[in-house]
């Protein structure tokens, strides 16, 4: 099969390599899938970068999200998922090879229907930004009625969060850094959007909201956030975070937020339980299938530019996700 690896962490154009390997076979409890794209995520480049410490396995297949079908399946897997369109999840973590290849063998959970409205393009996208995003709105109850801040509304998270709270019956509030992102959020349905480097984005929402603040925040950047954020809290709000690059260990006001009853969430959308799993599985096809969640890919590229995909992503020069077509 045709599949991009690495065998060393560097940069992209030094250690990816393309070429022909092996294809597996569907083990016990697995299923085989025809790979047909790729997503390329922050947490891919790094890994390969070396950011996340010294490779895992002699050989390595990036990715953890994609797209395709089933082929064939392995010993206690129904013969019936031969040839269902799948999305995948959690293909390279922990894992030696992902979706970066022609052909995957991975544990039948891990492939979820992928609704016959949504695109190999879409599916993609599912596994990391879609999952993280509609676990970050809906784990802590639903969202109708309530008034949600969606931090770095631009992004792929932030993009989905969006869609899914106002899918969920929710106000969206959103922030972001540019006119041009400003835009992006308002195609996610955003009722309002705030420029953080032009405006104070504390006394905006305090003024869209009447003094009343927000019920939730889905924040992409938990640390640098902060002080922005506290203020604008209802008695009782919810925190949902999943990133604090720029201050990874942040001064929490403890008391300012104790007093305000307010529940902190940090999660990794890889560790989520068996049960937060069905739950963020599940709810993403009901959205998919309802047909209001629209995709953003910026760009679709073939397999033999892997790397160049890999420093898209690094330089965050586009603005969506970026699509290996295999």
């Amino acid at each position: 099969m045709k599949a991009v690896w690495y065998e060393a962490t560097g940069a992209a154009r030094d250690v990816l390599r393309f070429g022909d390997l092996p294809p597996p076979e569907a083990g016990p409890g697995e299923v085989l899938i025809r790979i047909k794209t790729s997503g390329v995520n922050p947490s891919d480049v790094k890994s390969r970068a070396g950011l996340r410490g010294p490779i895992p396995f002699d050989r390595v297949i990036p990715h953890s999200d994609g797209a395709g079908f089933i082929e064939a399946v392995g010993a206690g897997v129904a013969p019936s998922r031969i040839g269902e369109r799948v999305w995948i999840w959690n293909a390279a973590w922990r894992r030696a090879f992902g979706t970066c290849a022609e052909y995957l063998s991975i544990p039948s959970a891990q492939a979820v229907p992928l609704p016959d409205n949504t695109g190999f393009e879409a599916g993609a996208c599912l596994g990391i930004p879609a999952s993280t995003a509609y676990h970050g709105v809906f784990a802590d109850g639903p969202v109708e009625g309530q008034t949600i801040l969606v931090t770095g509304g631009a992004g792929a998270v932030g993009h989905y969060a969006i869609q899914f709270a106002k899918y969920g019956g929710a106000q969206v509030l959103t922030s972001v850094s540019s006119d041009v992102k400003a835009a992006h959020a308002r195609t996610a349905g955003a009722d309002h959007v705030i420029n953080y480097k032009t405006d104070s984005v504390r006394e905006k929402i305090m003024g869209l909201t009447h003094g009343a603040g927000v019920d939730r925040v889905i924040d992409v950047e938990f640390g640098g956030n902060l002080a922005e954020v506290a203020p604008v809290l209802k008695s009782g709000a919810v925190i949902a975070t999943y990133g604090s690059m720029a201050a990874p260990n942040p001064a929490i006001p403890f008391y300012d937020l104790m007093f305000k009853n307010v529940t902190l969430r940090m999660y990794l959308v890889y560790l989520l339980s068996e049960v937060a799993r069905k739950q963020t599985t599940d709810g993403i096809n009901s959205a998919l299938a309802s047909g209001k969640i629209t995709h953003a890919v910026a760009m679709r590229v073939p397999l033999t530019d892997t790397a160049a995909a890999h420093e898209l992503v690094e330089a965050a020069s586009e603005i969506g996700n970026i699509v290996i077509d295999i």
